[in-house]
């Protein structure tokens, strides 16, 4: 029987022609504005969990009174959805640059459009960090302003690994809601799409957040880091980009050439070439 569906050719290295199109840009605007957004609102519910539990100089203050860790992991992980749902059509809704990274070693996306996502993502992620700083000023400085860093009791390595295995999760989904085999056997998947993907995002974040707060997203780290602009939050940044980077490669590859076997398909396609 023939194939029910078709995968699409590697898009280019560098394609010129994206950059003169109005649809580029827009999709660019969709980045800066759902990472914003993204932020915007999980930053404001870290800083508000810790101001209601630690902050108020109150003895005795009630563990249920607030959101709590699983409120936190709901609000990046139900924020995830609803932005990819909604920018999924104009941009890919990446909304990380860590996915974009990913992406573009699947040679789903350029290189000139994973360079700018990328920049449109930390700008958008600085921005809405901003926000936040300029309606809780004290609340966020006082509460370390949302920053990503390695918690006392764990090593600098556990929180090496626990980005780098956090994000190949996050990125492994990406890649099965996204695939073009699933989405032509199960025609209801891609309206499903967005929901895997923020459902990783929040399982992540409940095994993560006592390690490392949980990046998996370096323009979410940086955001913060930079906004804040304390030394803490400067402390082994570094973990924050290599390891969700790391991730996002080795779910690309074990997606791609393991579970796609996209080496055989592609070692298979020179022989054939070989005896035209």
């Amino acid at each position: 029987m023939a194939k029910d569906y078709q995968d699409p050719p590697p898009v280019p290295l560098i394609d010129g022609v994206e950059i003169r199109k109005w649809s580029f840009y827009r999709a660019l605007i969709a980045e800066f504005m759902a990472t914003l957004l993204f932020l915007y609102v999980t930053v404001l519910t870290v800083i508000g969990y810790k101001a209601e539990t630690h902050g108020m100089g109150k003895k005795n203050v009630d563990s249920c009174g607030g959101v709590g860790i699983l409120g936190i992991a709901w609000a990046f992980g139900g924020m995830i959805f609803v932005l990819v749902y909604c920018t999924a059509g104009i941009s890919g809704g990446h909304i990380n640059p860590a996915v974009t990274f990913g992406l573009f070693l699947g040679r789903k996306v350029s290189l000139v459009r994973a360079v700018m996502y990328m920049v449109a993502q930390c700008l958008g992620a600085i921005s809405g960090v901003g926000l936040v700083k300029a309606f809780q000023k004290a609340h966020f400085q006082k509460h370390g302003g949302g920053a990503n860093g390695v918690s006392d009791g764990y090593t600098i390595g556990t929180g090496l690994v626990a980005e780098i295995v956090g994000t190949f999760v996050l990125v492994y989904t990406v890649f099965s809601a996204t695939d073009p085999k699933r989405n032509a056997r199960d025609s209801h998947v891609p309206v499903l799409a967005p929901l895997p993907i923020g459902f990783a995002v929040f399982m992540v974040h409940l095994a993560t957040i006592p390690i490392t707060g949980t990046g998996i997203n370096p323009a979410r780290s940086l955001g913060s880091a930079v906004i804040l602009n304390d030394q803490k939050a400067w402390n082994n940044h570094w973990i924050f980009w290599v390891g969700p980077f790391l991730g996002a490669a080795i779910a690309a590859f074990y997606h791609q050439f393991i579970l796609r076997a996209g080496a055989v398909k592609a070692l298979g396609s020179f022989r054939s070439n070989s005896h035209v």
